[in-house]
Order: structure tokens, then sequence, then C-alpha cells
């Protein structure tokens, strides 16, 4: 990683996880595998920042530490990179281990369950999967009928108007709003 530490990707310990390192990693990898339109790829770091947003409007009060877990929760893709779901499932059972231990040494890291509850693991879903449907329809060619076939009718959420930030917009805006969360929460 650039701030040094050197991350086994099969047995990953959280203490060689930096939120510098994910910033980084995750602000430059495409959403869509790169397939989308603009000049600048929309981006994973991008991506979560508004997962995260909607978690907060689905579930207002919701406490900070689910917040940053919505926040965080596509953070294994900064070192494995982001691939779309059907691929995902024909890899099986071997990628779902590395990308599992990724994510339970990033929460541990952060002072999270490595384990998140279903009904929180649930809410991120429905917000990631209302974001995915602003990407497909705005960014991704897809049909409104085709997109909600996918991912399902966006419910409880503000519309977003998607406008793919720069890697350092993205990785900076990253940043900030992990500060924000760890400044926020309380003390364990």
């Amino acid at each position: 990683m650039l701030s040094g530490r050197r991350l086994d990707l099969l047995d990953p310990s959280p203490v060689d996880v930096e939120i510098e390192d994910i910033a980084h990693g995750l602000a430059r990898v495409a959403r869509w595998n790169g397939q989308t339109k603009g000049a600048i790829p929309f981006n994973v770091a991008q991506h979560s920042l508004i997962v995260e947003t909607f978690c907060g409007e689905l579930k207002p009060g919701w406490p900070v530490k689910w917040r940053l877990a919505a926040l965080l929760h596509d953070a294994p893709e900064f070192v494995i990179g982001d691939m779309i779901s059907p691929f995902k499932a024909q890899l099986g059972g071997q990628y779902k281990i590395i990308e599992n231990r990724l994510m339970q040494a990033i929460h541990l890291r952060f002072g999270i369950p490595a384990h998140l509850p279903e009904t929180v693991e649930r809410l991120i879903k429905r917000a990631d999967q209302a974001c995915a449907y602003f990407e497909a329809v705005q960014l991704a060619g897809f049909e409104p009928q085709e997109a909600r076939k996918f991912f399902g009718e966006p419910k409880g959420v503000t519309p977003v108007t998607l406008t793919a930030m720069t890697t350092l917009e993205a990785q900076d805006a990253y940043l900030k709003r992990f500060a924000e969360l760890s400044e926020a929460r309380p003390p364990a």
C-alpha cells in the first residue's frame, strides 16, 4: 500500500489497514467496469458516499457506527477491484472468502463488529441498490424499467443527479466523510 503497509490478502490483519489506502484505492476503481457515460469514470468512493447518505435518509438517527459501515461497504474493493455481480457469482466461494476476510479486518480496524447484524446489512444493501439504480439509468445506459428489474424502485431516498467526481475529489470527499463520522462516534 502507499502508506507503507503490506496487506496479506489471504490473511489480512486490521493493523495493516489504513483509511488513506482505502480512499486512494476506491477513488481509482471504476464502477460498471468503466462502462459509463462521460469523460471521467464513476468511482467506488463516490458511490460509497452516496450509499452512506441514502442510509441516513432511510434510517434517520441511525447509529454512527452503522453509517461508517455503510461508507465502508465496498472497502475490500480498494485492493481486489469492483467486479460485476454476475461475474462474482461465477467465481464462487473462494472469492467470497477473500472478500469477507478483508471486510472483517477493515471493520475491526475501525471499531465495527466483524459481522454486521442482518438488519444493518439489509439497509446498506437497500441503499446500495438505490444508488445502483440511479447509476444504471444516468450513467450506464439502462432504461428505467430495465434498471427497476435489476435494482428495484428506489424508495425513501432523495433522487440524485450524478456527475462523476475526479479521483482526487472523490478521495478527499471520502476521507472528509470518514473523519466526520469518526469524530461523531461516541467513545467506546
